[in-house]
């Protein structure tokens, strides 16, 4: 199965955002700390330009912890980047952000006193989560399932600083399927977008190849199962995900693995790592 999901608010957004873009002094993108490439929209690069740009790796308890820091010096090289982590045990504050954006605009000729960020991010991400946080009250609507901010809104952070929410946003075609795929695995595209079952069997084919012994404890697994198939029949059957004539009810165990994923009871897993480090060094603690 080929995915591709851009609904049509997000056609709209892409407007909006490029508007957003002429006032602004600092974008901050916020990344899913266990797939940073996959979800790094290639179109905000486009519409950026030379912009100072902060990234977040967001969710990062749910990440690999080495992982993670070795992506947060990649995504920090060069003097207009800079990267941050935010998860539940490390939650960035107001005046980290605004620390961060401060040093990317140190030195940079501007005639104006106040500054615009913008906050900009996939859906499903947990951009209206990191804004509530770091504004200390509920500004944005947060759900487990993507698109939930639709338009954008500006709030101030201090006297000097305004942000720019704007909407979660994908991009019009996705080339790569491979990290179409690790999108839908970390809940990115609306489940009615995408077959649970079909992503579900690469998450397992990924699970089983690079992160076994996560598997092996969550599911108290005797040994390594010779397949997809056999695995999610045998979590299935220990699970009760079954159906009439105790078939396997592949809906079911499909969601129950997702589920499993997503939450982190699986351990934390990274499922890409940055350039020039082992592809498959990113196995939970």
């Amino acid at each position: 199965m080929s995915i591709s999901w851009y609904p049509g608010h997000m056609h709209k957004a892409r407007k909006e955002l490029a508007k957003a873009m002429l006032n602004t002094n600092v974008v901050i993108d916020v990344l899913d700390a266990r797939i940073p490439q996959a979800s790094s929209n290639p179109l905000l690069a486009e519409l950026r330009g030379d912009i100072p740009c902060l990234r977040i790796l967001n969710k990062s308890d749910l990440a690999n912890p080495e992982i993670t820091r070795q992506w947060c010096k990649f995504l920090s090289q060069g003097p207009d980047n800079l990267c941050l982590v935010n998860g539940r045990d490390c939650f960035l504050s107001k005046e980290s952000i605004l620390r961060g954006c401060r040093q990317l605009i140190k030195g940079k000729a501007t005639a104006v006193k106040k500054h615009q960020v913008l906050i900009t991010g996939i859906p499903n991400v947990g951009k209206s989560t990191l804004l509530n946080q770091i504004l200390c009250r509920k500004v944005a609507k947060t759900g487990n399932e993507p698109t939930v901010t639709k338009r954008q809104q500006r709030v101030k952070l201090d006297d000097d600083w305004y942000l720019i929410d704007s909407p979660g946003m994908l991009w019009p075609k996705l080339e790569d399927q491979q990290a179409a795929y690790r999108l839908a695995s970390t809940g990115t595209i609306r489940n009615t977008a995408v077959e649970a079952e079909d992503i579900a069997w690469f998450t397992a084919e990924t699970l089983l190849q690079d992160f076994f012994p996560c598997l092996q404890k969550r599911y108290e697994l005797s040994q390594k199962p010779e397949n997809v198939e056999s695995f999610l029949e045998e979590i299935a059957i220990k699970n009760g995900c079954l159906g009439r004539g105790r078939a396997v009810d592949w809906n079911k165990v499909s969601e129950l693995l997702l589920n499993d994923f997503r939450s982190g009871r699986l351990g934390r897993i990274s499922l890409e790592s940055p350039p020039a480090t082992n592809p498959h060094s990113g196995t939970s603690e």
